[in-house]
């Protein structure tokens, strides 16, 4: 099917939602493949043609947030870096909405730090003496009680939503955030700055964006319908940030447009009546097929796993198995033939050597979609500061070694330097924690995570942040066992496990997050697409409570919390799973091999069969792991 003139396409009910004398919101269902990237890019150019002189004589703009740095770089692209555009992800709008107000800033920082104190020191009254927890919480008073002291002196807030933010006039990600929301809310004359900048307001991926922001989002939209649109682009098939607004398209105001783009312009046939099957018991939303070129290939290999054998090779083999359905040799090129997603974080954690550090971070909720996108502050400063530093150390750049340091290191602030009496010792004393630093690797040695933060602490070479700074304090203490959850940080317990770990896995970590890996999860390919694609489903291996192919394949009967949040018309376990197996399946351009490790191929199969998302000839039965 090809896509309509412009005039009679869904472009033109966005594109009318776009006029300044009388605006409209919208939320646009845009499913996976359908071009929303184009249709955002041509409304916008149309509506510069139209509306430039008038958003330059009012000093305005259109904002767009996006997922990520790498869509915000490709419509800025698209758009030739016109400035009547403000591109940016929601961090970086968050933090241009709040930066002049820095008043504000630092009253809410001296209530919410207030805040904190006192639910430290009502803890510590009531907790167990000696336990871990009771030999933290003076430190986190202390630090908080610091940092609460020090506001007043702090000329300046500052932020870089790419950056570590760990000093001390740096908010970090999560404040940042919750500031926007909550200024949004409570301020009229926040409200009345956003919609007076940016009469209108596109989000990309709205199903993923912080809950508390859409709240306040949609807050806005409500008071000043009339002089503001705010436009949703999303599919709430396609949330998997467990943080996003969970009934965002569910509850969608009556005089909402609501434009549809059905029309799959990425997957083959095959693939795209997958996908509809997939989605079918959710809702209605199915997909209209683009590609004329070939019906694609969709195979399901279905692996007993009652007796053990090598998945690796297994999986070799179901390359050269498709290579051979498909008559496409670049199945069995593994550098550049085949994207290997997994449904479930651990599987690529355990595959990837990284499961020491991520697991025990992936285990607490609150720390789960920093450890996803890489911005919890404890990873920024080892992947933003530390790696770099050894990367540069190792390479004997000694002009990249100096240049980190020069930014980043407290004994080389500028404020530091300019009340030193003796800059050249303040400059030898950075040398040498810097050489007892890197001196961890020396020979070839490969140091835990603990040991480079307990050597930083000692040296002060970089300022470390509160959760990470709590650990590197402690010496050598011991503890006492906690009795109860009064006496347990599960944050600072996390961070204590994962840091055991040897920087080399930190390493593949941060390969995993920025999709340098074979291996990518359904957060790393959010709107990539690959040729050729093989989706492992392992409940085994993945080892998660989130998630349950088994369950979702009908070969394990549902928990009784999954009954619980069924009837109680909550999200369970199928039904993220659903979705994640729709992300993965989805990117599939031309051929995709859904490898099902099972301790029960038959009800799998059968399972399958039932729900009519695969033909009998697309299923390979694998006993031990052969490969027919």
């Amino acid at each position: 099917m090809t896509e309509p003139n412009f005039v009679n396409s869904v472009d033109e009910e966005i594109y009318g939602c776009l006029n300044l004398n009388a605006p409209r919101s919208f939320f646009l269902f845009a499913g996976a493949g359908s071009g929303k990237t184009r249709s955002l890019v041509e409304v916008l150019k149309r509506f510069r043609k139209d509306n430039i002189q008038r958003l330059r004589l009012n000093g305005q703009k259109v904002a767009i947030i996006t997922y990520t740095n790498a869509a915000r770089d490709e419509i800025n692209r698209r758009l030739e870096f016109d400035p009547a555009f403000s591109v940016s992800t929601i961090h970086s709008f968050s933090w241009e909405l709040i930066k002049s107000h820095q008043q504000n800033i630092r009253e809410w920082l001296k209530s919410h730090l207030r805040t904190e104190i006192g639910e430290l020191e009502a803890a510590q009254a009531k907790g167990r003496a000696g336990t871990k927890a009771a030999e933290d919480r003076p430190r986190q008073i202390a630090a908080k009680t610091r940092r609460l002291e020090s506001l007043d002196q702090i000329k300046a807030f500052t932020y870089n939503p790419n950056g570590a933010n760990t000093g001390k006039d740096s908010l970090n990600h999560a404040e940042v955030i919750n500031l926007a929301s909550e200024f949004l809310a409570a301020k009229p004359l926040m409200r009345r700055i956003l919609i007076r900048k940016f009469p209108i307001l596109l989000i990309d991926e709205s199903q993923d964006t912080k809950r508390e922001l859409m709240d306040a989002f949609f807050a806005v939209q409500k008071q000043h319908g009339g002089e503001f649109s705010l436009g949703l682009f999303g599919d709430t098939m396609q949330r998997i940030y467990s943080d996003g607004k969970t009934d965002l398209g569910q509850n969608i105001p009556d005089d909402w447009v609501k434009p549809a783009k059905k029309i799959n312009y990425r997957c083959p046939p095959r693939v795209v009546a997958l996908i509809n099957r997939i989605r079918a018991d959710v809702d209605q939303q199915m997909q209209e097929v683009h590609k004329s070129d070939g019906d694609g290939f969709v195979r399901l290999f279905i692996v007993d796993t009652s007796t053990f054998f090598d998945k690796e090779e297994f999986e070799n083999a179901v390359s050269l198995k498709m290579a051979e359905v498909t008559g496409d040799d670049k199945w069995v090129d593994h550098v550049t033939g085949n994207k290997t997603l997994t449904l479930e974080h651990h599987m690529a954690a355990l595959r990837g050597g990284f499961s020491a550090f991520f697991d025990p971070l992936y285990g607490v909720d609150s720390l789960r979609t920093g450890l996803l996108d890489g911005s919890l502050s404890g990873i920024t400063f080892f992947s933003s500061k530390i790696l770099p530093l050894v990367k540069s150390f190792q390479a004997s750049d000694q002009l990249s070694l100096s240049r980190i340091v020069t930014r980043y290191s407290d004994l080389l602030s500028k404020d530091k330097l300019k009340a030193s009496t003796n800059p050249r010792a303040d400059i030898d004393t950075a040398k040498l924690a810097v050489d007892s630093l890197c001196a961890l690797w020396n020979k070839d040695k490969a140091p835990t995570l603990v040991s480079i933060l307990t050597e930083i602490y000692r040296s002060g070479l970089f300022k470390i942040p509160e959760n990470l700074g709590t650990i590197a304090a402690r010496s050598g203490d011991t503890f006492e066992a906690a009795e109860d959850e009064s006496d347990v940080n599960p944050i600072i317990d996390a961070w204590d496990t994962a840091l055991q770990c040897g920087f080399s896995e930190f390493e593949e970590y941060v390969r995993y997050i920025s999709d340098q890996s074979r291996f990518g999860t359904h957060q790393g390919i959010k709107g990539l697409q690959f040729p050729r694609v093989m989706v492992i489903l392992d409940d085994e291996e993945a080892r998660g409570f989130l998630f349950s192919y088994d369950k979702l394949f009908g070969a394990a009967e549902p928990s009784a919390n999954d009954l619980k949040n069924k009837s109680e018309g909550k999200e369970t376990s199928v039904d993220r799973t659903r979705r994640l197996f729709y992300v993965t399946c989805s990117r599939a351009e031309d051929s995709l091999a859904i490898v099902a490790y099972t301790k029960d191929p038959k009800k799998v199969k059968g399972y399958v069969l039932k729900q009519g998302w695969f033909a009998e000839e697309e299923i390979i039965p694998c006993d031990l792991g052969i490969v027919p």
